[in-house]
């Protein structure tokens, strides 16, 4: 289907009604791994909107959560909110009830200089674990950020910035698209490149494992639209959009304590309001125009985090196809993408099909060795070349195979073929880089990661 939307500039503030700041205060106060060593960066950050804001999120599932979790879970279950404050630099997690103290304060001090009630503006962070905040410095920053919102693009820009812990470079998007006659926008930006496995839910509890349920350093995204949509249509497409995006990537395999996904929708689009009812499962065409582009910004701000992972030089789409249930097709797929043999070979371009067998037998999934098939294809390719049929190498030449992995980015297909249920994932390889970027020094506590 032809997109009914165009991409534009602007990120968080290319809709109407949204402001953003970011500035420097100084809360990294012990090493946050390499890549935060960025000497005065922004830290700090702000997004309001002008108006109250339909509210939608999506949680990190870890049975250990950070403080900043614990208090924006429940108000983005509520219908409304409109501001949002976010740190990088530490990650009040694994803080106990000091941490819980200042999340709560980081809210209290946005809200009283904004007059909204505290349970109105939401709370992110990203950094180190186990370190309580500078709320002296975070208290400043808020101040300081709160006379610099504005609507311009650099104002998005430098909150995309100012999430970044180990990213080697900010994510933003935004798109534009009709409905009705009215011009609606979605904005966005996001941040990570390691620890990087989300698993969220609206709850904070695992999601079972139904089609597009998958479990889904720290991922965060923050998403602005003027599109007027119902509360709880805003929180099913959220739901939708996260399993086929941020809860299907993985870097290294590990899920953070702080995964945050937040939506704000304001409807100054002035657009007729968007909304299902409990006796139509049929989506209206406005609705489904709606789902298209927040899936698009998504996917595209979840593949900028993969192709960004620490030490990272291959992006793989890992397509698993033909098992009994999806529970075996997301099983299948994770054991492979997340099995550091096979995530070293695609390092050294090595078109290892016994590892990536090796992966299958142990994972969970049912598999029968003489069915699966093994191929290779160049992004979205529909010409395979086949490493294994039917569990039996094919005459397809060792070179040929080492020519495709070779490649910065390639899919790699897996039929089971025992079912009808499939599975994607977006996966790296494992470099030399990424041990020596994560293993510190712990003779210099400014080395050391989160």
């Amino acid at each position: 289907m032809k997109q009914s939307f165009h991409q534009i500039p602007g990120s968080l503030t290319a809709p109407q009604g949204f402001l953003a700041s970011a500035v420097f205060c100084d809360i990294k106060r012990l090493g946050t791994g390499k890549g935060s060593n960025k000497g005065k960066k922004r830290d700090l950050a702000l997004i309001l909107s002008e108006v109250p804001a339909t509210v939608a999120g999506m949680f990190t599932t870890s049975q250990v959560c950070a403080a900043p979790v614990k208090v924006s879970l429940p108000r983005a279950r509520q219908a409304h909110a409109q501001a949002i404050v976010i740190n990088s630099g530490n990650a009040n997690a694994c803080t106990g009830a000091q941490g819980l103290r200042d999340a709560q304060q980081m809210t209290e001090i946005a809200a009283k200089l904004f007059h909204l009630p505290a349970d109105q503006v939401l709370v992110a962070s990203t950094g180190r674990i186990g370190v309580t905040l500078p709320m002296a410095n975070v208290k400043r920053g808020i101040h300081a950020a709160s006379g610099l919102l504005n609507t311009f693009p650099e104002n998005a820009s430098h909150v995309a910035e100012a999430i970044m812990t180990s990213d080697t470079r900010p994510k933003e998007i935004a798109v534009e698209f009709k409905l009705g006659g009215r011009t609606v926008r979605i904005g966005g930006i996001c941040k990570g490149a390691g620890m990087i496995q989300p698993g969220m839910s609206a709850t904070g509890a695992r999601p079972a494992a139904v089609p597009h349920a998958g479990l889904h350093a720290t991922m965060l995204c923050f998403i602005t639209t003027d599109a007027a949509i119902e509360s709880k249509t805003l929180k099913a497409a959220l739901t939708e959009t996260v399993a086929n995006s941020f809860n299907r990537i993985t870097v290294d395999g590990d899920m953070s304590t702080n995964d945050t996904v937040i939506v704000l929708a304001n409807g100054m689009a002035g657009n007729q309001l968007l909304s299902t009812t409990p006796h139509s499962a049929l989506r209206t065409p406005h609705l489904q125009t709606f789902q298209s582009a927040l899936n698009h910004v998504c996917l595209e701000l979840a593949k900028m985090i993969v192709r960004d992972g620490e030490g990272v030089t291959r992006f793989v789409t890992l397509r698993v196809n033909g098992a009994k249930s999806y529970a075996d097709a997301d099983a299948a797929a994770r054991a492979v993408a997340n099995s550091s043999l096979v995530k070293t070979s695609w390092f050294g371009g090595d078109p290892n099909w016994g590892r990536i067998l090796g992966a299958l037998g142990y994972s969970s999934a049912k598999i029968v060795e003489e069915k699966i098939d093994v191929a290779y294809s160049a992004p979205g390719g529909k010409k395979l070349l086949f490493a294994l049929k039917r569990g039996q190498p094919t005459k397809t030449s060792f070179d040929t195979l080492c020519k495709m992995v070779a490649q910065k980015e390639f899919d790699l297909h897996i039929n089971l073929n025992l079912g009808k249920s499939n599975a994607v994932l977006y996966a790296t390889d494992l470099t030399e880089e990424y041990v020596e970027f994560n293993k510190g020094d712990v003779t210099d506590p400014a080395s050391l990661g989160g």
